[in-house]
């Protein structure tokens, strides 16, 4: 009597109930499939990390007294997708049963339910135990209302979840979102924290890689891996995060910066989306610190916005949204990835440093995300599903369920404002006010036309133009329109002839 238990490269939580006993009748199975390095194009660092933490997370169940079958991407009996291994290792063990937990992305639960529904033994579905909340409970908070709202659900899980209150389920402070605080440049002090992660030896794994003819692009860093791949060092990053980063973090999170890539964000989303922690112990250590006065309300409010408020809905915008979300496209953009978007030659200096910083790294925090490579992107009209697609292959934590709604209805506007109320887009007058990079960049910040005027300028009131007819009336961009305008019919014409000249050279920018 033998149960197979499926754990995918994300599910990596040793506080599953899955692990409180062993049992002498399960076998823990772990795969490297092709079907998961290739899908899309990934960064190099994504694909170590993930097979580096899986790795280490099944020795430490072996450790621990636990059945483990590993599978590795070089192996000879490797078959390269889910269907066909299950059925290999159903037949090794004679397995009278199959379990798995339910995965976070579409096409990976839609696989296994399909596959289990023809087994001839019994299979199910487990939760992952990870989340704050059910698959559909952002679809049924809101059942019934034209739209949706993620402040509303951020308190009514703070509220639920009881944090951050005080009395009668009032917010601490008074206010449930301090925002309005948290939207400064960064002068250079206090410096950034010293980077602590640790480094992985990831030589021999990065032959295995290529000797198995996978595919990827980004900086392998010749095999040194500095992300977090087991619990404890996660846990470790987590404490340094709450202890050196915190207390900034929120004045300094939209900030960017040239001289300092990590500012005082926390890098804890890739373990947090592989789930060597748990979203709850990583807000009960925010709030834990701000009851023992480490930080600033503020700062602990924002941070425990983005996981609480903003992770959780997003996951359920994914769950109610898709398959059709994908596809998703309200301005009609079909224009390819410039090159530089793989490379990071480009002589506009904000995105040649995010995105170089992205392909060493694969890291960039979330306002070089969305208004420097997104900002662009949604500007030139670049094909929504292609810049998802680099999205989820260039970032470390890029993981479907939360990066395609990002993508698609935060950063491109792609669902015509579900996600988002307004378009994430700006000049180079933002991205100056909030970096470092326009001063010593070939481009004017100031320019409009002209040969070394910033594209950004004469892009962001081209789109404007452009899609009047779909967003003139949306009260949040009514000044844009009022601005429009006011300028002549000179001023329109010069942005507009600039506009296409950026457009049909965007190679060269």
């Amino acid at each position: 009597m033998t149960v197979l238990r499926l754990v995918l490269g994300d599910q990596l939580n040793r506080c599953h109930s899955w692990f409180a006993e062993n049992r002498a009748d399960v076998v823990y199975v772990f795969m490297e499939v092709r079907q998961e390095t290739d899908y899309v194009l990934h960064h190099a660092q994504k694909i170590l990390a993930i097979f580096s933490a899986m790795r280490q997370f099944a020795e430490e169940l072996k450790l621990a007294g636990h059945r483990v079958d590993y599978c590795r991407i070089g192996d000879a009996d490797n078959c390269h997708n889910f269907p066909a291994n299950l059925d290999r290792l159903i037949a090794h063990y004679q397995a009278t049963g199959l379990q798995w937990q339910q995965p976070d992305e579409w096409r990976l639960d839609r696989q296994l339910y399909e596959y289990a529904s023809s087994l001839p033994i019994p299979a199910k579905a487990l939760d992952s135990e990870h989340f704050f909340t059910a698959r559909d409970e952002a679809q049924r908070l809101f059942q019934g209302k034209s739209r949706w709202l993620m402040e509303s659900f951020y308190r009514t899980m703070r509220v639920k979840h009881g944090v951050l209150l005080e009395g009668q389920g009032k917010p601490v402070g008074g206010l449930w979102n301090y925002d309005a605080e948290n939207r400064k440049a960064w002068p250079g002090i206090p410096p950034q924290p010293p980077d602590r992660r640790p480094t992985h030896d990831c030589r021999n794994l990065w032959e295995e890689i290529q000797t198995a003819g996978v595919r990827s692009f980004g900086n392998p860093q010749a095999g040194a891996l500095r992300w977090p791949v087991n619990r404890a060092e996660a846990l470790a990053q987590l404490n340094d995060f709450i202890e050196y980063s915190l207390p900034y973090f929120g004045q300094f999170q939209d900030a960017i910066s040239t001289q300092a890539p990590r500012l005082f964000h926390s890098l804890l989303s890739f373990a947090l989306n592989v789930k060597l922690l748990s979203p709850q112990e990583v807000v009960a250590a925010a709030e834990t610190a701000y009851r023992a006065g480490k930080a600033p309300l503020a700062a602990i409010e924002g941070f425990i916005r983005q996981i609480l408020g903003w992770r959780e809905y997003v996951r359920g915008v994914y769950w109610a949204k898709m398959p059709d979300y994908a596809g998703s496209n309200y301005f009609q953009a079909v224009r390819p990835l410039p090159t530089w978007y793989w490379t990071g030659k480009t002589n506009m200096r904000c995105l040649a440093f995010a995105i170089g910083q992205s392909l060493d790294m694969a890291y960039a925090h979330h306002i070089q995300r969305l208004m420097l490579t997104g900002n662009f992107a949604l500007l030139a009209g670049i094909d929504p599903q292609a810049l998802h697609e680099w999205y989820l292959g260039i970032y470390i934590d890029a993981f479907e369920w939360v990066e395609l709604p990002n993508t698609l209805g935060m950063s491109q506007f792609a669902d015509g404002g579900f996600m988002a109320t307004k378009p994430y887009v700006s000049t180079a007058a933002y991205i100056d006010r909030m970096g470092d990079s326009c001063r010593a960049c070939r481009y004017d910040r100031k320019a409009r036309i002209g040969e070394r005027a910033c594209p950004f300028n004469s892009l962001y009131w081209d789109f404007y133009l452009r899609h009047a007819s779909l967003l003139e009336r949306n009260p949040r961009i009514g000044m844009a329109y009022r601005q429009l305008a006011k300028m002549t019919e000179v001023e329109l014409n010069g942005i507009q002839t600039q506009a296409e000249y950026c457009l049909g050279r965007m190679d060269e920018l």
